[in-house]
């Protein structure tokens, strides 16, 4: 499926159906929930050129992935889980995803994770369906994000980067942040973070009581992913105070982004404060693409798979194009170099397709599908134990000028 990726909102609005197409084809997408807000906030502008809110936002969730994506967990809810020590997560990349629900077919067990209400809205989105509630959602996003005030923001930091400790450029308020929130008193620097990102009071005495129990460890120790989003947070609020970015409200939405960055491989957007910003936050094993040369690049490809003779792209997608090419002058075969090699290039499996092995398998997992247990049953266990994982989607069989799916895989699904 690719490297995991995160996309913001600009990066989709620049790509033509095509391109898109190639988007979801080539990475598994991560779509955050400040994709969601962003995208739900479109219902409250004032359209341009006479165009409905609905048929911007609709278009928009047409070019969004819908084959190769998953939504990830709400970073409260993962900081809320996280610091009542509830459990942990992994941060190297992959994305977390809402628990699914378990089944049990001729004696083997496994998961079946359903679509997510986010996922079932997008697929609403992409016919112009929108709902009452989505729009009470949006009409409230707005009203929030009218709420930020930078100003005030600025002034109550601007003591923190008086005198010798003023930063002079962004990376400069990354290390500031991180001398902060590192090498300060433990209990100062704790309370400060919450204090930040908003726990209520209840919370913040059970947290700090658990930080107090636990012997007062450094927080990377205590709750790293809470370490990571309040880095985050001071770092934009030190950078304001200093005047490296600007007073424009709609940079907080933009700074959080970066709270999912532990949950990618690669982030890609065509925003001027993304390119500024989130390569200082990076792991030595991510990468950071610029909107534009992604475009390009899926542009690229477009034409190199148009060129395939009609016979063989009348088979879909998945029969001829399940990688990338070969050749390493793509970007996007750089990428699966980077985060998949050697697997991608080894793996000839794709290369032996039977279309009848295929309708079976469809098959077999429509049986698995319909068996799962409703939610609020016991989970099966741990996944690593499982036989199979299955994750349903509603996708649309055609994108762009693209076939996506071979003939029987269609007839298998009854057609489009």
């Amino acid at each position: 499926m690719g490297p995991i990726l995160i996309f913001d909102k600009s990066l989709l609005e620049s790509l033509n159906p095509d391109e898109a197409v190639w988007l979801d084809q080539f990475f598994l997408s991560n779509i955050t929930p400040i994709f969601f807000i962003e995208t739900l906030a479109d219902l409250e502008k004032e359209v341009r050129l006479g165009r409905t809110a609905e048929q911007v936002v609709g278009s928009l969730a047409h070019r969004t992935p819908d084959m190769h994506a998953r939504p990830n967990v709400h970073h409260r809810t993962l900081l809320g889980g996280e610091l009542s020590g509830a459990g942990t997560f992994a941060m190297d990349g992959r994305i977390i995803v809402p628990g699914g629900l378990p089944v049990e077919l001729e004696g083997k067990k496994g998961t079946v994770f359903v679509q997510s209400p986010e996922e079932e809205a997008l697929a609403r989105w992409q016919h112009g369906d929108f709902v009452a509630l989505e729009r009470l959602r949006a009409r409230a996003w707005r009203a929030e994000l009218s709420k930020i005030d930078p100003e005030q923001q600025r002034a109550l930091f601007r003591q923190w980067v008086e005198g010798q400790r003023r930063p002079k450029t962004l990376a400069d308020a990354k290390a500031l942040a991180d001398t902060i929130i590192d090498e300060s008193d433990r209990a100062e620097t704790l309370e400060l973070g919450l204090a930040i990102i908003g726990l209520s009071d209840a919370a913040h005495d059970e947290v700090m009581a658990r930080w107090r129990a636990t012997g007062g460890p450094p927080l990377r120790e205590f709750a790293p992913y809470f370490r990571h989003v309040f880095g985050a947070d001071l770092f934009y609020y030190l950078a304001l105070a200093a005047d490296l970015v600007s007073l424009r409200p709609t940079n907080k939405v933009d700074l959080a982004y970066l709270y999912y960055l532990p949950f990618c491989m690669v982030f890609t957007s065509s925003d001027r404060l993304h390119e500024r910003i989130v390569p200082l936050f990076l792991r030595e094993d991510q990468s950071f693409v610029r909107g534009a040369d992604l475009k390009a690049d899926l542009r690229r490809l477009d034409g190199h798979f148009s060129a395939l003779p009609q016979e063989v792209k009348d088979r879909g997608l998945y029969s001829f194009a399940a990688r990338p090419p070969l050749d390493a002058s793509f970007m996007v075969t750089r990428l699966w170099d980077r985060h998949l090699r050697p697997i991608w290039r080894e793996d000839r499996r794709q290369d032996n397709r039977d279309p009848a092995r295929d309708a079976e398998t469809i098959r077999h997992v429509k049986r698995l599908a319909e068996a799962a247990a409703p939610p609020g049953s016991p989970r099966p266990g741990d996944s690593d134990k499982l036989d199979y994982l299955i994750v349903q989607r509603k996708v649309i069989a055609r994108k762009g000028k693209w076939k996506r799916f071979p003939p029987e895989v269609e007839r298998a699904e009854g057609g489009e």
